[in-house]
Order: C-alpha cells, then sequence, then structure tokens
C-alpha cells in the first residue's frame, strides 16, 4: 500500500458511465489526486494500491452496486470516507446502508456542482481528522505504556528504598521500632505514630505501606495542620463540581485516589470535631462522601496518623474524640527521639553527608572525630531534620574534603568541652548523664507501677504536670499500658 500524499488527498471516482467519470475528474483534479475507473470490480484492487481518502461511487452499475463498491472499500481502507451517487427511487437501500455504516452521505442525481465539491471536502475534513485522531491515540498509547513502565520502575526503586533493612538504626530503641514495624506490616489495623517533629514519622509509615500486601496500591500522605478545615476535607473526601466557589469539576479525594492502599495522616491532633466525626466513619464503615454529595462511595483504604503531641491527653481534655482515640491507638509505635539514639548519629551523619555530597556537587568523604563527638553531644531538638540541614551546611562550608568542628553551627561548636582538670576522668561528665537518665527512667516506671499505669495519677505521684510525665515517657520509651493489669502486653508495645 502506498504512503497517504499530504498535500493532494486521493479521490477514487467509480462510475460505470466514461463521461461521468471524465467530467468528475476534471471537476476535482486541481484539488485532489484523482484516481477513476468505470469497472467496479477494480476497486478491491485501487484500495490496496492507494491511500485513499474519499471513495465516489454511482449506485446504480452493472457489475456492482454503489454500496458493494463501498462496502468492499471500507473493508479493505476503513478509515476512507464513502459517498454515493444515486437516484430518488433508492433512498431507502441508502439509508440502510448509512445506518450499517458502509455509506457516509450520498448525493441524489443530478446533482450541484458547488454541493458535491462541499460534500468531498468535508469528506477530506473527516478523513484527516480520524487519520490525525489514531496519530494522537497511538502516541497516547506510547506515553501511557511509558509513564506505566515509569511508574513501575518508581514503584520497584520505593519498595527497596523502604525495605526495613534500608532504614538507619543499630540502636535499641530503633530495633524496637523495626520489631514493631515488621509485626504489623501485614495485618489490616489501622496505626498511631508517635513522636517528636523530625524523627521521621512518615518514613516509617511510608515503609510500613511498602511492606505490607497494599505495596501495589498508592501511598499518599497529607499534614492535617497544613489546611484549612475546608481545603482538608476537600483534599482527603473530594468534591462535586459547583459545590464551592472554584470547584469547577467532579474531583476524588485522597481517600478515593489512594483505594487499595495507605493514606498517612500526619498531625492527626491538629483536626477539628466535624472533620474527626468523617474520619471515624472512614475507620467503622469504609465509605467517603464527597463535599456536596449525597451519596458514600465505598474505599478500601489502610490509614496510618501521626502526631507529636499527647494524644491520649488532647482525649482527655476533650480536643480528640474518645473512639476516634481508641481506632487510632489500636497499634502505636513511638519514635526515639535522636538524643536518645546517640549510638545512630555517626551512622546517619555519613548517610547525610553522601545525600549532601550528590545535591551540592561537592566530594566531602569524611567527618572528623572531633566533629562527631559535638554531634553526639549535641540535644538535637529537630532530630533528624536538623542533623540532615547540618551535615548539607557543613558540606557547602567545608573547604576540602573533612567536614570539621568550625563547619559546624556556632551552637554545637558551643558544646565543644574545654581543658579538663588534672587528675579527671574523661569519660565522667557521660557517665553521670547516663546514671540521670537510668535513675529518671526507674521513677518513671515506678511511679507507674504504683498507679496502677495511669498517667494522672503517676503525674501526681511525680508532683510533675501530666504533659511533662508524658514527656518523660516519650523520652525513656515506656508505655503506660504495660503497668495495667490484663492489658496485653504484645498488643500495645511501644518504646
Amino acid at each position: 500500500m502506498t504512503e497517504p500524499n499530504p498535500t493532494r488527498p486521493k479521490l477514487l471516482i467509480v462510475d460505470d458511465e466514461p463521461g461521468i467519470v471524465d467530467s468528475l475528474s476534471l471537476t476535482f483534479e486541481d484539488e485532489f489526486e484523482v484516481i477513476a475507473t468505470t469497472q467496479p470490480e477494480r476497486t478491491p484492487a485501487l484500495m490496496r494500491e492507494h491511500d485513499v481518502a474519499v471513495v465516489l461511487a454511482d449506485q446504480r452499475m452493472p457489475k456492482m452496486s454503489g454500496v458493494e463498491v463501498l462496502k468492499a472499500a471500507r473493508e479493505l481502507r476503513p478509515d476512507a470516507v464513502r459517498i454515493v451517487l444515486s437516484a430518488y427511487t433508492e433512498t431507502e437501500d441508502l439509508i440502510a446502508a448509512i445506518n450499517t455504516g458502509e455509506v457516509w452521505r450520498y448525493l441524489v442525481k443530478p446533482w450541484e456542482p458547488h454541493e458535491l465539491r462541499a460534500t468531498v471536502r468535508q469528506a477530506v475534513e473527516r478523513f484527516l481528522l480520524v487519520r490525525e485522531n489514531r496519530r494522537l491515540l497511538i502516541e497516547l498509547e506510547i506515553a501511557h505504556e511509558k509513564l506505566k513502565k515509569d511508574y513501575d520502575s518508581l514503584h520497584q526503586a520505593a519498595s527497596e528504598k523502604y525495605r526495613f533493612e534500608e532504614i538507619l538504626g543499630q540502636s535499641e530503641p530503633m530495633q524496637r521500632v523495626f520489631d514493631l514495624m515488621r509485626r504489623v506490616a501485614g495485618a489490616a489495623i489501622t496505626v498511631l505514630v508517635q513522636g517528636e517533629t523530625g524523627t521521621g514519622k512518615e518514613l516509617i509509615a511510608k515503609a510500613i505501606h511498602f511492606n505490607s500486601n497494599r505495596r501495589q496500591g498508592r501511598f499518599v500522605a497529607q499534614n492535617c495542620g497544613a489546611l484549612p478545615e475546608g481545603l482538608l476535607e476537600s483534599e482527603l473526601f473530594g468534591h462535586k463540581k459547583g459545590s464551592f466557589t472554584g470547584a469547577t469539576a467532579d474531583r476524588k479525594g485522597l481517600f478515593e485516589e489512594a483505594d487499595g492502599g495507605t493514606v498517612f495522616l500526619d498531625e492527626i491532633a491538629e483536626t477539628s470535631a466535624a472533620m474527626q466525626v468523617r474520619l471515624l466513619r472512614v475507620l467503622q464503615e469504609g465509605e467517603v462522601r464527597r463535599v456536596g454529595e449525597t451519596e458514600d462511595r465505598k474505599v478500601d483504604v489502610r490509614v496510618i496518623a501521626a502526631t507529636n503531641r499527647d494524644l491520649e491527653s488532647a482525649m482527655q481534655r476533650g480536643e480528640f474524640r474518645e473512639d476516634l482515640f481508641y481506632r487510632f491507638n489500636a497499634f502505636t509505635i513511638t519514635l526515639p527521639p535522636l538524643r536518645e539514639r546517640v549510638e545512630d548519629i555517626p551512622v546517619l551523619a555519613y548517610h547525610f553527608l553522601r545525600k549532601a555530597q550528590a545535591k551540592v556537587n561537592k566530594k566531602v568523604e569524611r567527618i572528623s572525630a572531633e566533629a562527631l563527638d559535638l554531634l553526639k553531644r549535641y540535644a538535637w531538638p529537630g532530630n533528624l531534620r536538623e542533623l540532615e540541614n547540618i551535615i548539607e551546611r557543613a558540606v557547602v562550608l567545608a573547604p576540602d574534603r573533612s567536614v570539621e568542628p568550625e563547619h559546624l553551627p556556632l551552637h554545637l561548636q558551643d558544646a565543644r568541652p574545654g581543658p579538663l582538670p588534672v587528675g579527671t576522668d574523661e569519660g565522667l561528665a557521660a557517665g553521670k548523664a547516663r546514671l540521670v537518665r537510668e535513675f529518671e527512667r526507674r521513677a518513671v516506671m515506678r511511679f507507674l507501677r504504683d498507679s496502677g499505669g495511669n498517667v494522672s495519677a503517676a503525674a501526681r505521684l511525680a508532683r510533675i504536670t501530666r504533659r511533662n510525665f508524658h514527656r518523660l515517657l516519650l523520652k525513656h520509651g515506656i508505655n503506660p499500658r504495660d503497668f495495667r493489669d490484663g492489658t496485653p502486653r504484645s498488643q500495645h508495645e511501644t518504646f
């Protein structure tokens, strides 16, 4: 088959009367590449030889009718637009052919020249439009296949990136975290991740997702404290067109987008009472309702929530629904702050060093022992996020291949110890700090035992506020449920 001519479309004229063929050829030869025949049976051969845009055939011919000619043309060149010339007495047959798709349009003899020209031009436009749509469809299918391959590749990379083995942490608190993550990954229950700002709560949520049986589904995250309530509602649940100003089209919410996967809700404690009611319905019924709609939609999602606040205290103050609290609190993982996993700091620092090298395109390969010592002495109120930022800054400032104390912020350099008095044991300060932490930890456990695991009562025994007592629980990785009679430790264990 020949290729189409983009400048002069091909017109096939089929009529058993030579005079009509010659007349039609003269009419169109200035606009089209005309192929004409008085033998309708030659139509299949001509269609194979030429990429015909329009077929113009007479209906009344001795060997084949116009409809039969156009049917044969359609089988060989489905894109070709088919027009038949007919007399009034043949109208019913032609309408039937149009209904079955054999004929695009028919013109009644005798035809008006300007009408015939206009009809053939429209037919060419239709032909070119069909061809362009087909080309775009092929491009779209190719792009879709490429996107699918890219998505599969990214999904595989994410699955490897968030394997439990890839998360850094050799300290005992982190080993307990990993143990809990492995236990809960395969379970179809809601998870609450607690921890200070910057401890890596979203990383833990992603690791749970990518190591669960939902790993082929989407992981979507939303910070509940980052949006006003109206926008958060639309973001999570979607909306109907016209339901509010700016809702110009129907839109799925994140729960629908993540159907079959996981939704991560950060800063869950910042949600309003009305939002908590809607979230409770998702957890209890597996249903969402878009803003502006009256129908519920079923969704199958796993919810992982996170907070840096004491959710139980918020519940007791009436700021968080009790029923929603117990839904989220079915399985809790508490992340230790960086100051409680000092032995992980060197590994984490070198991990961030490699990331920073690639980001700023600078080869800084080591962190001096003195700089590492300063990193380990610092309290890290911003946790992992602060460590990453400080290492990146140090890589930018370091003139050679080593991060030194002077490349760290001044507040870290101030932690550098001065000259030791004669006879002072270098490890005395560190040993004293460990003894204080251990004494504090044992005291907290004793108060919990004496109060039967009641946090408020334990705080009163310790003569501190409940909020401060909760901070001590987080600091030492202690779960008050472990001190309540009849509560299985394995179900609620945190660290």
